[in-house]
């Protein structure tokens, strides 16, 4: 099939991006949604720079929507990102794992316009998804940190084996999802199968509060 994905940069839509590209279809354009604030209730907010940067790997156009972040007026947003592109594709891809709140609304959208729904991580397991990333050779690091057990350190640190199993224990320990799926998190991907080569970021960490840690990138190469 032609194929359209829902684009953040984050773990989860490079993995089933990777994955649809495995299984032989093409994927025609990158679409992301860039919501005005970090607490959009559908999108993960992506980096800007990092977006572009990592569709030029990756060699896949990419078409972005802006969006005010309000939970009704982003499925609006959603609908006029992905019409830019259903007389092109046959189908969306999709990341989600486990979020009923976003998979319904996004297959909605998709059968409003004829488009199939394609959601290849769904209903994995949590350590699955890491499992796959670590084993395809991605390079994922934590962006946001909004969670009890997860300190600042971990912000824009390559995730690797060692890593993964220190994480198991802090979220076996204070009971929040390994795969974020809560919101405890959110991750960028610097390198993963398509890359010709690793994106390198320099940044900052900010602070909002003793659970609340982002990152500031300020360059992206």
């Amino acid at each position: 099939m032609k194929l359209a994905a829902l684009f953040s940069g984050g773990k989860d839509s490079c993995l089933a991006l990777h994955k649809a590209i495995k299984e032989g279809h093409e994927i025609k354009y990158l679409l992301s949604i860039t919501p005005k604030n970090f607490d959009s209730f559908m999108f993960h907010k992506p980096y800007l720079k990092l977006l572009k940067k990592q569709a030029e790997r990756l060699k896949i156009d990419l078409i972005t929507q802006k969006s005010d972040g309000e939970e009704d007026k982003e499925l609006e947003d959603l609908k006029k990102l992905i019409e830019k592109v259903k007389d092109e594709v046959d189908g969306i891809v999709v990341g989600g794992i486990a979020s009923n709140y976003q998979g319904s609304r996004i297959k909605k959208i998709c059968n409003e316009l004829g488009l199939k729904f394609y959601a290849p991580l769904w209903d994995y397991k949590s350590e699955d998804v890491w499992k796959e990333l670590l084993k395809e050779k991605f390079k994922v690091v934590l962006t946001k940190i909004s969670c009890e057990g997860i300190n600042e350190k971990w912000l824009g640190g390559i995730i690797d084996d060692k890593k993964f199993n220190e994480l198991k224990k802090l979220s076996d320990k204070y009971n929040f999802r390994i795969d974020f799926e809560g919101g405890e998190a959110e991750t960028a991907v610097l390198f993963m199968p398509g890359f010709n080569r690793k994106i390198k970021i320099d940044f900052e960490v900010k602070n909002e509060g003793k659970y609340r840690h982002f990152l500031d990138i300020i360059d992206v190469k």
